[in-house]
C-alpha cells in the first residue's frame, strides 16, 4: 500500500533549505583549498571538520532501496570507506546518486550527488567532473545563472566537454536565453549525436512549434538509448507522450506513457500522463488512482494539483480540497511557479500569484515562467503588461494550448475580439482537455459552456 500525502516527509522539500547551507560552505572550501592533483592517486584528505564530516556522511548515506543503481551506490560507498584517498570513485558515486535522482524522480538525492563533488573540490578544486556534478546540483537547485556560469567556465577550459554543454544549454533556457540554449545544444549535438543531445533537440523543435521535427528527434533519442539504463529512455518516453497529449492525440499519448511503465515500474512522471490521459477519457476513479501512485512516489506541487482536479471530478470535494491544500504547502516551499500558475489558473489569491511568480522571474525568465506571469498579470487586470509578457513567451512559436488559450483571453479583453478567439479556438482544436479547469473556461469566452 502507497503511503499517504502526509506520511512522507518528500527529500525534495528539504532540497532549498539544505542547499543553502550546504552549497555556500562548499564554495568557501573551494576558494580556501589548496590545490591537489586531479588524479585518481591523489593524496590523502586532510583532518575534517565538522562541515566537511557533515557532508561526508551526506555523500556517504546509505541508500533506501534495493534496486541496480542503489547496489551500485552500495558498492561505491564500501570501495570508498576502505580506501577514500582516490578520487574517482566519488565521482562515480555522485554520479550514481544523479541517476537515482532521476530513477526514482526524486531531485533531494542531487544533495548526496553534490557532497561527493565538494568533497572532491575541497581537495581538487579544478577537478573537471566533481565541477561538472556541482554544476548539476546547482541547476536542479534552480540556481540557473550559477549553473551557467560554472558550465562556461569549464567549456572556456575545453569546448567540447559534453557534460558542461548540456548544462549551459538548460540553464540558458531556463533563464530565457533561447538562442545561446540552441547553440550549446546543437554544439552537444555536433559533437556527439546521443540521447542526451537528441532529446534537447526534440525539446527545442517543439518549443519553436516544430511538432514534427520534435518528434523526430525523439525517436532518434530512443533508439540511442541504454538497455542498461532503462531511466533515461523512460524520460523520452514520456516527453514524446506529451508532444501527442498536445497534439490532442490522446490514445497515442497513452501508449507514449504505457511504454515508459513498461521500461521503469511505476515511473512518476509516466503516471502524471496517464491520470491525465484517464481524466480527459472521463475515467475519473481511474485518474485519482494513477494520481495518487504519482504524488506517492514523487510528490510534486502540479502532481498534487492533478490529484485535486481527478478527486473534483470524481466528487470527492473533500479530497480534493485536501490535496489542493499540499500543492499550496509544496508550492510555498520549492514550487513558486506551479504555485503561482495554480492561482492563476482558478482565478484566486490574485496577489500572491503575482508576487510567486515575480519571485520566480527574478530566478528564471523561460518560456513557461514568463507565461504564468503573462496570466498573473491578466487576472489583476494589467492587460498590456499581460500581453507583452504571452507575445514574450510565445515569440518562438511554441504551439502549446495553455499558451495559446492565455494569448487568446488576453486579446480578447483588449477587445481583440476576433484574433483572440481565433487562439483560443485553435487551443481547443489542440487539445480539447488541455486543463479542466482552463478548457471549461476557454469554453466560455467561446460562448460554448454553461
Amino acid at each position: 500500500m502507497p503511503p499517504s500525502e502526509t506520511s512522507r516527509t518528500p527529500r525534495r522539500l528539504l532540497l532549498a533549505a539544505l542547499l543553502v547551507l550546504v552549497i555556500p560552505a562548499c564554495k568557501k572550501a573551494e576558494s580556501e583549498a589548496r590545490p591537489a592533483p586531479t588524479s585518481s592517486a591523489a593524496a590523502a584528505p586532510p583532518a575534517e571538520d565538522e562541515g566537511a564530516r557533515t557532508t561526508r556522511a551526506l555523500a556517504l548515506q546509505k541508500p533506501n532501496g534495493s534496486s541496480v543503481i542503489d547496489k551500485e551506490i552500495e558498492l561505491l560507498e564500501r570501495r570508498i570507506e576502505k580506501t577514500p584517498e582516490p578520487i574517482d570513485p566519488w565521482i562515480l558515486l555522485g554520479r550514481a546518486w544523479i541517476r537515482k535522482a532521476r530513477f526514482e524522480a526524486d531531485p533531494g538525492y542531487y544533495l548526496n550527488a553534490g557532497a561527493a563533488a565538494d568533497l572532491v573540490l575541497g581537495r581538487a578544486p579544478k577537478n573537471r567532473p566533481a565541477r561538472n556534478l556541482r554544476a548539476a546540483v546547482l541547476l536542479e537547485s534552480h540556481a540557473f545563472v550559477e549553473a551557467k556560469d560554472l558550465a562556461a567556465q569549464i567549456l572556456a577550459e575545453d569546448p567540447d566537454d559534453l557534460l558542461a554543454l548540456g548544462t549551459k544549454s538548460d540553464a540558458a533556457l531556463e533563464l530565457g536565453h533561447f538562442d545561446e540554449a540552441l547553440a550549446s545544444a546543437q554544439r552537444f549535438m555536433d559533437l556527439k549525436p546521443s540521447l542526451p543531445s537528441y532529446a534537447r533537440a526534440a525539446h527545442l523543435r517543439w518549443l519553436q512549434g516544430d511538432a514534427t521535427g520534435a518528434k523526430k528527434n525523439y525517436r532518434a533519442a530512443m533508439d540511442a538509448s541504454d538497455p542498461r539504463d532503462p531511466e533515461p529512455f523512460a524520460w523520452v518516453l514520456v516527453e514524446a507522450a506529451k508532444v501527442f497529449w498536445h497534439e490532442g492525440d490522446v490514445d497515442g499519448a497513452d501508449k507514449g506513457f504505457d511504454r515508459a511503465l513498461s521500461a521503469v515500474s511505476d515511473y512518476p512522471p509516466a503516471l502524471v500522463g496517464k491520470a491525465r490521459v484517464a481524466l480527459a477519457k472521463g475515467e475519473t476513479k481511474r485518474a485519482v488512482e494513477l494520481a495518487a501512485r504519482a504524488f506517492a512516489r514523487s510528490p510534486l506541487c502540479e502532481t498534487a494539483w492533478l490529484l485535486g482536479d481527478a478527486r473534483k471530478a470524481a466528487g470527492d470535494e473533500k479530497g480534493a480540497a485536501e490535496a489542493y491544500e499540499r500543492v499550496a504547502q509544496i508550492g510555498r516551499a520549492s514550487e513558486r511557479r506551479a504555485l503561482a500558475a495554480f492561482h492563476a489558473t482558478r482565478d484566486e489569491k490574485h496577489d500572491e500569484a503575482l508576487a510567486l511568480i515575480r519571485e520566480e522571474m527574478a530566478v528564471r525568465k523561460g518560456i513557461h515562467t514568463t507565461d504564468v506571469l503573462a496570466w498573473a498579470l491578466y487576472r489583476k487586470g494589467d492587460l498590456a503588461a499581460a500581453r507583452k509578457e504571452s507575445d514574450a513567451a510565445r515569440a518562438h512559436g511554441t504551439r502549446e494550448p495553455t499558451l495559446l488559450f492565455h494569448a487568446g483571453a488576453i486579446r480578447i479583453a483588449q477587445g481583440e475580439k476576433n484574433e483572440g478567439e481565433e487562439l483560443v479556438r485553435e487551443a481547443l482544436a489542440m487539445n480539447p482537455h488541455f486543463d479542466p479547469t482552463a478548457a471549461a473556461e476557454a469554453k466560455k469566452l467561446l460562448g460554448q459552456g454553461d
